[in-house]
């Protein structure tokens, strides 16, 4: 836990207050920060450090850009409970530029995202046109993951962000990774423009997954897999991280003989069979649930759901 006398230090200063209360409404990078408090980068740079130092921001590199989001939740929350509390019902004028100027920062994103999609659509439309609708996938992924609450959820290979829009607002908190920065930034657009406050992205590996054992209620990995070498590997490493219970879905190909996707799309798997997916979720302590098949297109999707063991569970049966 921080020091107390830290944590005000950190606070006595106008610029540091500006910036806590810009945090807690979206994450922003560093020279997102300038922008919208009209200052160099350096210096904002080192009031990012100082809070940083007292436990109240967190600061993440991606690629060439450092991002900065609320610190923990204890240190964080009370502290912001008391801002509320000492407010007054008129905001001051700083908070009303600041609001202003992080719409433009929302609008930058945005524009940003809408030309890369533009810049891409060709890509898309080619690869989405050999398979049934997208729309038939995720309406079979919601219905595999059922409607009750999926607590804590991590998207592996979030790309744009679609499965986060999709299932985040079901979700407690949701995180997603991705290896590209440029995918992140364009996730980062959609879902700061959809308000989904209690998601998080994060610049990772899916060999090598940011959460402790035991620290995720789902994962998903959409369309992800054939992008992998060692697909085996990342499912064993979304299992890691899957609390007891917690549920694995993946949505893939079925095998399939379309070669270009290899050499133009850097495909490094030409889809999975049943028996390669649900043999990975035993090896890797997973119960196989469900095996779906979407056919229509040249290219079948499968939906494959495996359950995480619960060795407690276990145990009560054999006895």
């Amino acid at each position: 836990m921080a020091d107390p006398l830290d944590i005000f230090r950190a606070l006595a200063d106008a610029t540091r207050l500006r910036i806590l209360a810009l945090l807690r409404r979206m994450e922003l990078s560093v020279g997102e920060l300038a922008q919208v408090l009209g200052q160099s980068q350096p210096r904002v740079s080192r009031h990012v450090k100082i809070l940083v130092d007292a436990g109240l921001a967190d600061r993440r590199k991606e690629g060439s850009w450092v991002f900065v989001t609320p610190g923990e939740q204890a240190v964080v929350a009370p502290i912001l409970a008391a801002l509320d509390q000492w407010g007054t019902d008129s905001p001051n004028h700083w908070e009303v530029a600041d609001t202003a100027r992080l719409a433009a920062v929302r609008a930058d994103r945005t524009a940003a995202a809408t030309a890369w999609f533009e810049a891409h659509a060709g890509e898309w439309d080619a690869i989405r046109s050999l398979h049934i609708a997208e729309s038939e996938v995720e309406a079979a992924m919601a219905e595999a993951l059922g409607d009750a609450s999926i607590g804590r959820l991590l998207d592996i290979g979030t790309g744009t962000g679609r499965m986060l829009e999709l299932f985040a607002p079901r979700a407690d908190s949701a995180i997603g990774i991705d290896r590209s920065p440029e995918m992140l930034r364009l996730a980062r657009a959609k879902l700061s423009a959809d308000g989904l406050n209690n998601t998080e992205l994060r610049q990772a590996d899916l060999y090598a997954l940011p959460l402790d054992a035991q620290e995720a209620d789902a994962a998903i990995l959409h369309h992800v897999l054939h992008f992998a070498q060692q697909p085996e590997d990342a499912i064993a490493e979304a299992a890691r991280v899957l609390s007891p219970g917690g549920r694995l879905l993946i949505a893939d190909f079925a095998p399939h003989e379309r070669e270009e996707l290899r050499t133009r799309d850097a495909h490094a798997r030409l889809g999975f069979s049943d028996e390669q997916i649900l043999g990975w979720f035993r090896n890797t302590g997973l119960v196989p649930v469900q095996v779906e098949t979407l056919e229509g297109g040249e290219l079948t999707v499968k939906i494959w759901l495996g359950r995480k063991a619960d060795p407690a569970r276990l145990e009560v049966q054999a006895a």
